[in-house]
């Protein structure tokens, strides 16, 4: 089974550790990765390469010194290695422009505006990464005690009669 990790960019330290505390849940089964800025998640993103394991879901604050969360969506969406990646944004301050840009060229895959609901996240999460695992892995198994597992298992069912 391949890894495949969560990563969280945000620049404010006390929400990043709290989105990171809400993450707990599948940290049995992703990794979990912080990034304080889009520079360390570029660099994150590179240990993930040379560690094997595949980005499927990035959130992101949006208003951050330097490149913008809005811009680091934008970049996944036109790197190949990254296109299958769901995209979350987590921010209370992009305008419209933003946000469309965010949808329009990001394909962004969900909203969530700030202060969040625990529970928004965890099941936004919990649909974002079940999504990606359908798609991109081999053995969904692994994941239906943390992930949608009644729809993984109709995925299996389904895999299964196809063969």
């Amino acid at each position: 089974m391949k890894k495949i990790a969560i990563l969280c960019v945000e620049d404010e330290s006390e929400v990043r550790e709290a989105v990171i505390r809400d993450l707990k849940p599948f940290a049995e089964v992703f990794r979990i990765e912080a990034a304080e800025d889009v520079s360390d998640a570029r660099e994150v993103l590179a240990e993930l390469e040379d560690d094997g394991v595949e980005l499927g879901l990035a959130l992101c604050d949006h208003m951050m010194p330097g490149e913008s969360g809005v811009e680091f969506l934008v970049s996944l969406e036109h790197n190949d290695e990254y296109q299958d990646c769901r995209k979350v944004l987590i921010t209370g301050q992009a305008g419209l422009e933003d946000t469309v840009r965010a949808v329009n060229e990001a394909k962004l895959h969900h909203y969530i505006s700030k202060p969040w609901k625990p529970e928004e996240l965890l099941s936004v999460v919990k649909e974002q990464l079940t999504e990606y695992v359908i798609g991109n892995a081999e053995d969904l198994k692994p994941y239906v005690a943390v992930l949608d597992g009644a729809r993984l298992m109709t995925e299996i069912a389904k895999t299964a009669s196809d063969k």
